[in-house]
């Protein structure tokens, strides 16, 4: 059961820095057999066709939807729980019934030919989310989630520290090296004396 939870974290901490821009709106926490509704929209008019993929390498098509036609093609785990409400490009998504196997990122992509590439465009659209699933509380997972997410950002935040203060060491012991190598390179003063006056001086007087 603790390695599904780590499992759950893991995932859910991934999502979250993936989910983390101005075209997603957060994590949402759903319990089995609630329903969520993602409400995709356009960042640009004049689209095309609508995905809503699932995963973080989007890799499960839930939904695919085209301006120009009725109808929709729903994966088929979704078939019977997937209801569209809106008009295209603005379509509100329900999926009802929901398992913990809906637990996710789901991904509002939008597609559109450009005569001038002669290329398929696609951009992501508003409305993606992070959707958990769960039987049970979920504070606690949230919060486990949210202190990995500060020990991430405070781990390059140390390493540079680390590194200042490493060379700030090194700067100072060569400034302290090349203080103790200019004193002792220093030309003692040659200072005159008498003692071969002197020493004449007595041999005379014998």
């Amino acid at each position: 059961m603790s390695a599904v939870w780590l499992n759950l974290i893991t995932i859910l901490c991934v999502s979250c820095t993936a989910l983390s821009n101005p075209e997603s709106s957060g994590v949402v926490w759903k319990d089995v057999g609630g329903a969520v509704t993602i409400q995709c929209r356009p960042p640009e008019l004049n689209q095309e066709m609508l995905n809503l993929r699932k995963g973080l390498n989007e890799d499960i098509q839930v939904l695919f939807k085209e301006s120009n036609s009725d109808k929709n093609t729903i994966a088929t785990e979704f078939t019977s729980r997937l209801q569209l409400n809106g008009e295209f490009p603005n379509v509100d998504i329900l999926i009802k019934n929901l398992t913990s196997g809906d637990t996710g990122p789901y991904w509002c992509e939008y597609k559109r030919f450009d005569p001038k590439s002669s290329q398929v465009v696609t951009i992501k659209g508003e409305g993606s989310v992070l959707l958990v699933v769960t039987d049970g509380p979920h504070q606690d997972t949230a919060q486990q989630c949210e202190t990995s997410s500060k020990n991430l950002v405070l781990v390059p935040v140390v390493i540079s520290a680390a590194v200042l203060l490493g060379i700030l060491t090194v700067f100072f012991i060569w400034l302290i090296f090349k203080t103790k190598t200019l004193r002792t390179t220093v030309t003692p003063r040659h200072v005159a004396t008498n003692d071969v006056y002197e020493d004449m001086r007595g041999t005379l007087r014998r």
